[in-house]
């Protein structure tokens, strides 16, 4: 269900994001309320996303010294330019989808392979040292099952958390609202539907936890 009032806590979050946008629509998205889908303020800041995943998806080097060390630099910083937050050592394999993209944060050493799809509309929290398979789909957005909101363009979407040294296989989709906890693995073609306990191997589709890894202290 949708929320009822704004969220403090994810609108706090939200401050520590760049290029966020703060209007009364966007504030009731990121808070899990039902939220207009087209307003203008909205609209412009996806059609400003659809803008810069062109450009990302389509850029590759001319320069015939390039190598994926340079790749890498210019890649991290269209990154840094766009999303809420990059940490050190990103790399995502293009073809990349986003919604809004000021509401996803990458921890540091995040790798992406071929065709990540993160529907951002609510905050996408990404830990330390996670990798995807490819084909990856993060997926805030989510609507009533009542038929006149949809018939109105009206949405909601609930927060996704991936937390530190995860693993995500290729063709995971990750559905609103869930948190998957430092350490686990996501087998390949699983549909996460609800939070995942740290230092968990799951699988399945819903996916439920199989097997329990050897939890590390912290990394320094």
């Amino acid at each position: 269900m949708a929320a009822q009032e704004k969220n403090p806590a994810e609108l706090e979050k939200a401050t520590a994001l760049a290029h966020v946008p703060r209007s009364e629509e966007f504030d009731k998205m990121i808070s899990g309320m039902l939220y207009d889908a087209h307003d203008p303020e909205l609209t412009k800041i996806r059609f400003n996303a659809r803008r810069w995943m062109h450009k990302y998806n389509n850029y590759f080097p001319d320069d015939p010294e390039a190598d994926f060390e340079s790749l890498t630099e210019v890649r991290k910083n269209m990154l840094k330019q766009f999303l809420g937050h990059v940490g050190d050592g990103v790399f995502i394999e293009p073809s990349f989808a986003v919604d809004y993209g000021c509401n996803i944060r990458l921890g540091d050493r995040f790798y992406s392979n071929f065709n990540l799809t993160i529907l951002d509309c609510a905050l996408v929290t990404i830990g330390d040292r996670v990798m995807f398979g490819p084909n990856v789909s993060i997926l805030t957005a989510t609507h009533e099952t009542e038929v006149q909101s949809r018939r109105d363009d009206i949405e909601y979407a609930k927060p996704i958390t991936i937390e530190d040294d995860c693993w995500i296989g290729g063709n995971v989709v990750i559905l609103p609202g869930v948190v998957i906890g430092q350490g686990c693995t996501i087998a390949a073609s699983s549909v996460v539907t609800k939070n995942i306990p740290a230092w968990s191997v799951a699988m399945g589709a819903p996916a439920r936890v199989v097997k329990k890894v050897t939890p590390l202290e912290a990394h320094n």
